[in-house]
């Protein structure tokens, strides 16, 4: 399976299921097809910014992912968020500086918080990394994790800071959502396509490692998958999402203060 890039920010930017589109790679967007969100809504979804990304020639471009908050001082994302100058993912100190940002549905109106991003820990198993923050958020309720099955059929709502067309694509200053439904899961993958506002929502470049996530009448949403893959966007086929409630005692193994 080839993942979506991180795109390369140079203007453009990353994979959508794996970051946003690395230049040489595919960028995704802030969800083709959606509806920007209210204030207030999603404001565990987090914006990552990469500046000063390495390629193997020697020379720099700029990218952007999509995350979520999932303790006041964790993040998860797709793994190819963070990669060698050979696109491989890697574990550790984060390879080149980015930025999180959440709390905010609109960086006109306000810039929300922002932390650094200090480290990353890479999933063996699926395309999932848990990053950490230079400073706990205190003020967002972190967004938890499902622990079963995902039931095909059922729908999920996506919240991504990417692109809204793959169309000279550039990470997107506005949040949106969109809701998908869930057409098959597998060991690690959960597959989905466009439900509202259109069967044409999708995932886009910067994209990649957006949280996708339940939304039930009572109760506080839980996470689901995140932002792994897909075709250019806006598109009526199925996108690839990371699985979470398989790999959830890693995560808490990783994360320490998981609520």
């Amino acid at each position: 399976m080839s993942l979506r890039p991180c795109g390369a920010v140079l203007t453009a930017a990353g994979l959508i299921g794996v970051a946003a589109v690395l230049l040489g790679a595919s960028p995704a967007a802030a969800v083709a097809g959606a509806t920007p969100a209210t204030a207030g809504q999603a404001p565990f979804a987090v914006r990552l910014t990469m500046t000063h990304i390495p390629r193997s020639d020697g020379t720099f471009y700029d990218s952007a992912c999509s995350a979520a908050l999932i303790s006041p001082t964790t993040i998860i994302t797709a793994g190819h968020c963070f990669h060698d100058v050979n696109r491989n993912p890697v574990s550790g100190p984060v390879p080149y500086s980015t930025m999180a940002t959440l709390n905010t549905n609109d960086l006109a109106v306000s810039s929300g918080e922002s932390r650094s991003v200090l480290s990353v820990q890479q999933s063996r198993s699926t395309d999932v990394a848990i990053a950490r923050l230079s400073a706990s958020v205190t003020d967002v309720t972190p967004l938890g994790l499902n622990r079963t099955k995902p039931a095909t059929g059922s729908i999920v709502t996506l919240a991504g800071w990417g692109a809204t067309s793959s169309v000279n694509p550039s990470p997107s200053t506005v949040l949106r959502v969109g809701r998908l439904k869930i057409t098959s899961v597998k060991n690690s993958y959960v597959y989905v396509v466009g439900y509202a506002p259109s069967t044409e929502t999708s995932a886009c470049l910067y994209d990649s490692g957006a949280p996708y996530f339940t939304t039930p009448v009572a109760g506080a949403p839980l996470l689901v998958s995140v932002e792994s893959d897909g075709p250019d966007c806006p598109h009526t086929t199925p996108e690839t999402t990371a699985r979470v409630d398989n790999i959830a005692s890693w995560i808490r193994s990783v994360v320490a203060d998981l609520p």
